[in-house]
């Protein structure tokens, strides 16, 4: 098993929105490609990190997995345009992906 883990940040007193607005993510585009809502996992700073760091974790099998979620993602209406509403709330630039295995 593996997490995939996409970070962005957002923009100073916007967290809220860029919160919600990844939670709408979940339920509309990340569900119509075939993610079970509530498989991802929602974080953010606190203590010793950023506060404005959101990382979103993804448990999937392999990389393999991954591609055909992001193939899946790339065909769901509507993706584009939440993108582009997302964008004026986070830092641009700051969103980034990494992969862990998990240790069992």
């Amino acid at each position: 098993m593996m997490i995939a883990r996409w970070h962005i940040q957002a923009r100073f007193g916007l967290k809220q929105k860029a919160i919600e607005h990844l939670h709408k993510w979940e339920r509309e585009i990340g569900a119509k490609a075939g993610i079970e809502v509530g498989r991802q996992r929602l974080i953010t700073g606190s203590v010793g990190a950023r506060e404005a760091e959101l990382q979103m974790d993804l448990p999937i099998r392999d990389l393999a997995e991954l591609e055909e979620i992001f193939a899946k993602i790339a065909k769901v209406p509507g993706h584009a345009e939440w993108g582009e509403k997302l964008e004026p709330l986070i830092v641009s630039g700051s969103s980034y992906w990494e992969v862990f295995r998990v240790i069992e």
